[in-house]
């Protein structure tokens, strides 16, 4: 794509500063990290926990000396007057094969096979970067097609290497791009090519990683380009059309009912979360537009539903939703997860649940109850799908019957201190080193104040008296405690509060909007001093029912104390799920991820940089919509807010999103929990010490930003270089101004004129992909999996003998059944403990951060050196946290009985682990 008008001067001073910079050749010149094994600089060394690697290449080496009509020297057909020499070029394709085929699979394999031999084949093409003197079109070699598909058909093995060969002039000049058209029955999945012979500037490497359509399917040709990364102001002249094409189709058209072989991105607002069709108790208002205002999804283009024409109609489970074919699972995640284990948890194990649990056995009947889901386990009646239950690790066929037990694996958070969750400064513990460590605010303003409307809400100020909290300070007043940075809070008192009418009309469903006061002690732990749940007022502007409680002081009070907890950690789970998990890492990236697939060539060195961050990403969010947050969904069946979840999520991107706040630092100096402090190694200093995930964290965000910021500086010397990028402004701009249309006008986006403002966004956006997601996502089930510690919903209010005198009299008379009875039931529970145990799990083919990349993922060799540096300081950060997690001054993650905090280690070996950090959302 040529640069504009005013960037031309300026694009000739960038190209000369590339060649010369150390480290990265000009030219024609191509940095090559050897494919037979791995370059010091390209690989990171071997971790504690090594996954399976995905795709290890198997690519055959290609004979050094082919022939070559034309020796290197000889001059061209232009300068010699007569017909060019010519020269021999091989290209090998590493194409992987499915490890298990169906027999319509193995059929069209075989046809394939025969339809190769009588010319239907797979057909190649070689784009030169260099275009015809006189045509001004780009040079190209000839069809050639693949000669040993039909031989290799029997061939064993996961990757099967073909051959093609090209005879093009000896002035062809280096290959850009092949062009691939699959003539058989069926697609494949092409990992590699690599084409040599006759090249001066060595090996050309093309890192293919996609589904190649039949010519059926995609008419025209597929085009792979070199991991030669471009500006597109440095586009050789013979790849610019293709490079525009190429996006131009990835763009579509915006109409059509999308395939599931397309490989088109557009936008669409959540219309597809209701079924009105089903019944009006399944709508569910349309998240996105100006009403409702929300990050835009991936678009699939299905007819409206018959009763709403706004709302799209459903593709409902086990049918697959359409993503682009890239993004969809690798046959190894779909195997380990999404077509198998997730899906029978979904399909199939919840129904058994349903038809097994039944009313009378609704409620756990004691703690033991809930234990012996870890001990003996839960019968099930199988059903006619007994064979899908083999895909759930967690079930176990009980021979010679038709039932199977269903005994889950106890969760981290008993297997050291089975009663810890029962203390105080386990439950206050959890909001630094928990699930949801992104919520605790600095106190600041005594007693703490809404922002919702008085005139609806009431009174904005707490209930919470200074009287109620001053023999919990340790001789301070509260404004003593707030101006030392003592006092902190958990506030879900806004979130909750207009959504409890309809909330609490829900038959088994009872909230309060919660706002608990936190103390920080000398020895650096926090403790829990006051806990208010409100109620919304009777009448607009009335007042508002609310109860304060303190700590206990004796057996009535400490049961209250306990339910109160319960309710607390009932809103954390909601906000964690449907706010700080779903939409700020989930549904805010969608966006930039569709963004950069329409906006940005693969040859764009940005481009290369994030595609290991957005792997997955599209088909997890597709997964989630389809079974996770729609109507009568997992989220909306187990937890609190139910059918007006997506409504609470959109409500805080409405009012409190803000992508320039994302960033780990910037959300710390937010909540008022960390202070700038230029002297600290980090530019910040945390108020309180001990926090698990803000110090790990802070590793992990320093290493990220050190790797962003050497890699934009490769690319962008200064302002011009950024400012003159079409692809770069044109993506940044339409992530604003479409994937996130409804804020798009909101003055805190931040700016994209500078090397800094890049760096600076896309360490925000690699962030939330990796770290910031793993932090919230991987301790789910180890964390959360005994519901009694972190109940995801509440079913019975605090007692109170004036509103009913029966119900109190049951609580005091049984206040352990009372509690129990206010968990969530037994299928809830269970439901809610299959799903996050799955949703807590690694896949085999995980990537994780700073791990060497398998394939040449880029020409650029100061790129692989910047990226090696990057994993050493990964692994360094991993070093830490380990010595962390061993230090008994750290309370927070080192004691008896206390839970090292590992979600922000970067390594992990497949399973539910607890700590692990992927490149990208993928599950």
């Amino acid at each position: 794509m040529a640069a504009p008008a005013p960037c031309t001067e300026f694009t000739g001073l960038r190209r000369a500063s590339a060649a010369a910079r150390p480290g990265r050749r000009g030219g024609n010149e191509l940095y090559l990290a050897p494919f037979h094994r791995a370059a010091p600089l390209h690989r990171a060394a071997p971790r504690q926990h090594q996954r399976r690697r995905r795709g290890v290449k198997t690519v055959a080496a290609i004979s050094e000396d082919l022939p070559r009509l034309a020796a290197p020297g000889k001059k061209g057909a232009a300068e010699s007057g007569g017909r060019p020499e010519k020269v021999l070029m091989r290209a090998a394709l590493t194409v992987r094969r499915k490890q298990k085929e169906d027999l319509k699979e193995a059929m069209a394999g075989h046809l394939d096979a025969l339809w190769d031999m009588v010319g239907r084949s797979v057909a190649l093409e070689l784009i030169s970067t260099k275009i015809h003197p006189r045509t001004k079109k780009p040079l190209q070699s000839g069809k050639a097609s693949i000669k040993d598909w039909c031989q290799k058909r029997g061939v064993k093995g996961e990757h099967v290497v073909y051959t093609a060969e090209f005879m093009v002039d000896s002035d062809f000049g280096e290959p850009g791009a092949i062009t691939v058209a699959n003539r058989h029955h069926r697609e494949f999945f092409l990992e590699s090519i690599v084409v040599e012979g006759g090249l001066l500037c060595g090996p050309v490497h093309f890192a293919c990683n996609s589904w190649v359509q039949t010519t059926r399917e995609l008419p025209t040709k597929r085009v792979f380009f070199s991991n030669k990364p471009y500006l597109p102001s440095e586009t050789p002249p013979g790849l610019r059309e293709l490079r525009d094409k190429e996006l131009k189709d990835l763009r579509g058209d915006g109409t059509g009912v999308r395939k599931l072989s397309d490989r088109i991105y557009d936008y669409a607002t959540y219309n597809d979360l209701g079924n009105p069709d089903r019944g009006k108790e399944f709508i569910r208002p349309i998240l996105g537009g100006k009403r409702i205002p929300y990050p835009r999804r991936c678009r699939t283009g299905r007819p409206p539903t018959d009763t709403n024409m706004l709302a799209e109609s459903r593709v409902e489970k086990p049918h697959r939703i359409y993503v682009p074919r890239d993004e969809a699972f690798e046959e190894l995640k779909q195997g380990a997860f999404s077509a198998g284990r997730l899906r029978a948890v979904l399909h199939t194990l919840i129904p058994s649940m349903i038809a097994t649990i039944s009313a009378e056995t609704h409620s756990f009947q004691g703690f033991h109850h809930v234990d012996n889901l870890y001990k003996e386990g839960l019968r099930l009646k199988l059903g006619l799908q007994e064979h899908l239950f083999q895909k759930i690790p967690l079930v176990q066929k009980i021979q010679e019957s038709s039932e199977g037990m269903l005994r889950y694996d106890t969760p981290s958070i008993l297997s050291k201190d089975k009663f810890a969750w029962l203390r105080d400064d386990e439950f206050a513990r959890q909001s630094v080193a928990g699930i949801n460590p992104v919520n605790i605010a600095r106190l600041t303003v005594f007693p703490p104040v809404s922002n919702l409307d008085p005139a609806i809400y009431g009174s904005p100020e707490s209930s919470i008296t200074e009287a109620d909290i001053a023999c919990q300070l340790n001789g301070l007043t509260v404004q003593q405690a707030m101006g030392q940075a003592k006092l902190f809070i958990l506030d879900y008192h806004d979130v909750y509060l207009p959504f409890l009418d309809r909330i609490n009309a829900i038959e088994g469903r009872k909230a309060y909007s919660t706002r608990t006061i936190l103390f920080l002690t000398q020895a650096g732990t926090l403790k829990p001093i006051a806990i208010e749940l409100s109620l919304p007022p009777s009448q607009p502007g009335g007042p508002r029912p609310s109860k304060v409680l303190t700590s206990p002081s004796d057996a009535t009070t400490n049961w209250l104390w306990m339910l109160a907890k319960a309710h607390v950690s009932s809103n954390d789970a909601g906000v964690h799920q449907l706010v700080n998990h779903w939409l700020r890492t989930h549904a805010i990236m969608e966006p930039f991820i569709l963004a950069a697939h329409r906006r940005m060539s693969a040859m764009h060195p940005i481009f290369k940089l994030l595609h290991p961050h957005m792997r997955y990403t599209l088909e997890i969010n597709a997964l989630a919509r389809q079974s996770l947050i729609s109507a009568d969904g997992v989220i909306e069946s187990c937890f609190t807010p139910g059918p007006v979840s997506g409504e609470i999520s959109a409500t805080y991107y409405r009012n409190h999103w803000r992508f320039d706040l994302e960033g780990l630092p910037s959300d710390l100096i937010r909540r008022g929990v960390a202070v700038e402090d230029a002297s600290q190694p980090h530019g910040i200093r945390l108020l309180i010490e001990d926090y698990p995930y803000a110090n790990d964290g802070l590793l992990l965000w320093s290493a990220i930003r050190n790797w962003v910021e050497s890699y934009v500086q490769l690319y962008y010397p200064d302002a011009g270089a950024v400012q003159c990028d079409d692809e770069l402004q044109g993506w940044y701009h339409e992530t604003v101004h479409v994937g996130h249309a409804d804020v798009r006008d909101a003055p805190w986006w931040p700016a994209l004129s500078t090397p800094a403002d890049l760096a600076s966004i896309l360490t925000t956006l690699i962030w939330l992909a990796s770290a910031q997601h793993a932090a919230l996502n991987f301790g789910q089930y180890p964390l959360g999996g005994y519901v009694p510690n972190r109940p995801p919903l509440m079913r019975r209010l605090l007692p109170d003998p004036a509103r009913d005198a029966a119900e109190y009299a049951a609580f005091m008379a049984d206040p352990h059944r009372f509690f129990l009875n206010a968990m969530p039931g037994v299928l809830e529970a269970t439901k809610f403990m299959a799903v996050v145990d799955t949703l807590s799990t690694h896949s085999p083919d995980e990537e994780y951060l700073g791990e060497g990349r398998d394939e040449p993922w880029t020409g650029d060799a100061a790129a692989v050196t910047a990226h090696a540096m990057f994993a050493a300081d990964v692994r360094r950060a991993e070093e830490t946290i380990e010595r962390r997690n061993a230090d008994q001054g750290r309370k927070n993650r080192c004691g008896a009985g206390v839970l090292p905090y590992e979600l922000l280690a970067p390594s992990s070996p497949p399973g539910v682990t607890c700590r692990g950090v992927p490149n990208s959302i993928s599950i």
